[in-house]
Formats: C-alpha cells, sequence, structure tokens
C-alpha cells in the first residue's frame, strides 16, 4: 500500500543491504522511500540541467483554514 497518493514502485535490493539501508536511515533519521525519492529528485534535476530540459509545471494547491468560530 502506498500513502499520499504515490505510485508504488517495485526494487531489487538483496536483504542485507536492505537492512544497513533502514540503519543508516534510521540514523538519519529519515524513512528509507523518503531518501530514495530525494536521491532520484536530485538526480534527475541535475540530469534536467546538464541537458537543458525544463522541469514539468506542477500544479500548485492552495489550502484555505475553514473559519472557526475562535476566528470571529
Amino acid at each position: 500500500m502506498t500513502t499520499k497518493g504515490q505510485p508504488g514502485r517495485v526494487i531489487r535490493i538483496d536483504d542485507e543491504t536492505w537492512a544497513d539501508y533502514g540503519a543508516l536511515c534510521e540514523e538519519k533519521g529519515i524513512a528509507r522511500a523518503a531518501d530514495i525519492r530525494m536521491y532520484v529528485m536530485r538526480e534527475v534535476t541535475a540530469w534536467r540541467k546538464e541537458n537543458g530540459i525544463e522541469p514539468p509545471k506542477r500544479k500548485v494547491i492552495v489550502r484555505r483554514k475553514k473559519p472557526s468560530d475562535s476566528d470571529s
């Protein structure tokens, strides 16, 4: 199951490396999935820059706080 609407991906990593990576990420205070996403984004951003590729436009979602009785 995935969270935050991100599609799941399957990767193959041996058990020992995966366990050590889990320990490393725990020391860093970050989830393995978040660490992998940050690494991939750094690599893709650098690749796009080297090749003059513009990043895709991202939708900006503005969420407004609903007024409550205490806001009056």
